[in-house]
């Protein structure tokens, strides 16, 4: 298996794929996860004068046939922001592997509980639900692609499909826990129905569940003007 670098919207030195072969040593990770299929490097860079202190960003993403770990960071060059991201990316890989370790004869951890033993979590608030900002009437609106973009922007889309197995809740907030996100979209192994569990204010957890309104049916809607007759 070899590291796979890139740039996004920047260049990569030579040097620097050197060192993250360095700096991310194979047989270290192999030993933590012996099932890795790819380990990607991808470097960006951010534009804005005023972001100087974290202009480089470096994210990695190691999948294996468990579940995909990602680590990011930012630094004021990619060196720095190589060598945060490996420290979490390393410390991921270390609870992923302490787990397959100790899951056999274990019994699998309830949403109340994951404060217990996942580091820095809170306990799982279900007492409401993300709602979403409101937008003043009268903003521009303006078509891109398939969005609607109220205001100037900029817009940056960066759009993803994935391949989701059935899990428990619990489940989902360990793997949110791996990727470093601040909310995980899963479907949800009681309902079958997609759900969203994503971290609040306080260090809270909520989780939001969509299930289908069997009195709600699709309607086109008329023409507009009407029909034209012959």
């Amino acid at each position: 298996m070899d590291i796979v670098v890139k740039g996004r919207k920047t260049e990569v030195p030579e040097r620097f794929r050197k060192h993250v072969a360095e700096k991310l040593k194979l047989e270290k990770i192999q030993k933590l996860d012996g099932k890795v299929i790819s380990l990607d490097v991808e470097v960006s860079k951010e534009p804005n004068p005023r972001q100087a202190d974290r202009c480089d960003r470096v994210e990695i993403t190691l999948r294996s046939r468990g579940p995909v770990i990602r680590a990011e960071a930012s630094a004021n060059d990619p060196y720095a922001a190589l060598d945060l991201a490996a420290e979490k990316l390393d410390a991921r890989l270390r609870k992923q592997h302490d787990k397959r370790h100790t899951r056999r004869g274990a019994r699998r951890l309830t949403a109340a509980e994951v404060p217990d033993h996942v580091p820095g979590a809170a306990t799982l608030n279900g007492n409401g639900h993300a709602a979403p900002d409101e937008q003043s009437d009268g903003v521009p609106t303006k078509k891109i692609g398939s969005l609607e973009v109220k205001g100037e922007g900029p817009l940056v889309v960066r759009e993803k499909t994935h391949v989701a197995s059935p899990m428990s809740l619990d489940q989902a907030l360990y793997e949110m826990e791996l990727v470093g996100h601040d909310f995980y979209l899963f479907v949800d192994s009681e309902t079958k129905e997609p759900s969203v569990v994503y971290r609040r204010h306080a260090y809270d957890y909520g989780v939001i569940h969509l299930s289908t309104d069997p009195m709600v049916t699709q309607v086109q809607p008329p023409a507009a003007g009407g029909t034209l007759g012959g």
